[in-house]
């Protein structure tokens, strides 16, 4: 499934491991696709070289939107590469 790739900072984590969705790439990357974050949407996030699927949550607490994603199942850039060759021959 395709979701929304928006940048995300992996560095920027609260301590529950949702990463914060408040750095200058993310907000960028928010506008020019014109995405309205809401709880419970999938989005797909990626750094230099990672990518992982997380779903949206608004924190009230700290007043800003998160991802909670699964640490375990972040992809390399590199993995993705091998990936895609292999589906397509």
């Amino acid at each position: 499934m395709n979701r929304d790739r928006v940048f995300a900072d992996f560095h920027n984590a609260d301590l529950q491991g949702r990463l914060r969705l408040n750095c200058i790439g993310t907000i960028e990357d928010l506008a020019s696709q014109n995405i309205e974050l809401q709880d419970g949407r999938l989005l797909t996030l990626y750094s230099e070289d990672l990518e992982v699927d997380g779903v949206v949550q608004y924190l009230t607490e700290e007043n800003l939107w998160v991802a909670a994603i699964d640490w375990n199942t972040i992809k390399q850039l590199e993995d993705l590469l091998v990936q895609k060759k292999l589906l397509n021959s």
